[in-house]
């Protein structure tokens, strides 16, 4: 018989309840929660239950052993409004329809056909950088793949038009900063935030659907993801309606350009403090690639690259935490999930978890080394989620960072500007709040200045 146990947690106060304290610092609550009650920890608001779960083999009950069991948690229904029936949002049948349909578009040959467009943006935008200048390097990157995925998803003839959807979904997305006022608010009432959602996703949806209906006119297969989304045809010949192309395009173009922009930005930065792993990276890019740009060829020996890149997301995971909302009573870690209560993962915590990753809180690229991926248990590093719903443009964003990264870095060293402030931002991504300012220092004057230095930190 299952247990009616309940798993501990905080005694919760109207004036002091779950939501006021997760609004205020998520990240540092959520640490509080497990180092305090453990693996399992119940909290409740009012009639609102959730339970915060931080064991791999409990993530993996609620990711893949009783996936069927969950559905996708308030955040993400609160945003149905900007990703409608997409991906991200969509449950059963019909969502395991639309991944079907999707599911071409990233095939590995497909999205190795894009490498070269990500390398070629970024040289143009390296163009443009001048030595001693200081940049927001988390603009710069948001920028960058800004323009990748307009070229990849829509094709560079729309490349104005994705300008215009990524400022209309900064607006979505600054309002999502605000947990309490997202899940507690209903969006149908006037509230300046609300308004101000309301318009960025007409002006988002106005876009969307012109390049639909301008695209399915011209008939013509220009090699991007719409494309491929546009001719996708399901086991009964059935395709897309320009509703659910529009909910595909806005879920791809977010996780196509936010997230990989966000993993690179903390990447720059968690290097510019550590600068042996800063000159390791650019021993090997040196040994590898010898000045000229990447290609996916390379990327099998870019090994340490591939290091840093992992660890960084497991420090600051673009997507910091998940949420589940449970479809019936279930039992995980030995306690009692009430049907109807939310079920909290997030990666921020288990990533940092001493029992996985000794010194958790050191960015220390090494630690991968002898496979210790292989080692670890199934969800003690699981930046993109997993189980059947695991992010499927998986394979588009790590090919992305690396390819990008290796650019970067072969031709500008970055440097922290004193006294600017850096802070995770928790929305649906884990954006830098102030950005990330940095100062440029191009390779050739930084090799000029101590090329000893360099060496010598590579032979530590």
């Amino acid at each position: 018989m299952p247990s009616e146990k309940l798993p501990p947690g905080p005694v919760s106060r109207w004036w002091s309840g779950f939501f006021r304290q997760y609004s205020r610092d998520p990240l540092g609550y959520l640490t509080f929660l497990f180092r305090t009650y453990g693996d399992v920890v119940g909290l409740r608001y009012f009639r609102y239950r959730v339970t915060f779960i931080s064991h791999p083999k409990d993530i993996e009950e609620v990711l893949v052993n009783q996936a069927k069991k969950f559905a996708k948690g308030r955040i993400l229904r609160a945003n149905k409004r900007l990703f409608g029936n997409g991906l991200l949002t969509s449950e059963g049948e019909f969502w395991l329809r639309q991944r079907r349909l999707a599911q071409p578009a990233f095939h590995r040959a497909r999205v190795a056909s894009y490498a070269e467009t990500m390398v070629r943006y970024a040289e143009r935008m390296l163009e443009a950088w001048r030595d001693g200048e200081e940049r927001d390097i988390h603009q710069e990157m948001m920028r960058l793949t800004l323009q990748i995925v307009a070229k990849t998803l829509f094709d560079a003839d729309v490349e104005n038009d994705a300008r215009e959807v990524g400022r209309a979904l900064q607006v979505v997305m600054d309002l999502n900063s605000n947990f309490r006022r997202l899940v507690m608010t209903p969006p149908w009432l006037p509230t300046r935030h609300n308004v101000r959602a309301f318009f960025a996703v007409r002006r988002l949806n106005k876009i969307i659907y012109r390049i639909i209906a301008e695209r399915r006119a011209s008939g013509r297969d220009t090699g991007d993801l719409l494309s491929m989304l546009l001719a996708a045809q399901d086991e009964d010949g059935s395709q897309m309606t320009d509703q659910q192309l529009r909910d595909e395009v806005i879920t791809l173009f977010l996780a196509g350009h936010e997230t990989t922009a966000i993993a690179l930005s903390w990447t720059c930065w968690l290097l510019a403090q550590h600068p042996r792993a800063e000159a390791k990276l650019q021993s090997e890019l040196n040994a590898v690639l010898g000045g000229r740009a990447p290609n996916v060829a390379d990327l099998p020996r870019l090994s340490y690259l591939d290091r840093v890149l992992t660890e960084s997301m497991r420090l600051y995971p673009p997507a910091w935490g998940m949420a589940r909302l449970a479809l019936d009573d279930v039992e995980i870690g030995g306690y009692h999930i009430p049907k109807g209560s939310g079920v909290s993962l997030a990666q921020w915590v288990v990533h940092r978890d001493p029992r996985w990753y000794d010194n958790p809180e050191e960015f220390r690229p090494e630690r991968w080394e002898n496979d210790l991926v292989k080692r670890l248990p199934r969800f003690a590093y699981f930046p993109f989620g997993g189980g059947p719903r695991m992010c499927i443009g998986n394979n588009f964003a790590l090919m992305e960072a690396a390819l990008l990264l290796g650019t970067i870095a072969q031709r500008f060293r970055l440097r922290i500007v004193p006294g600017h402030p850096v802070v995770p931002l928790p929305s649906i991504t884990l954006r830098p709040r102030y950005g990330i300012r940095m100062t440029l220092e191009a390779r050739q004057t930084a090799m000029r200045a101590s090329p000893a230095g360099a060496n010598s930190a590579v032979a530590d």
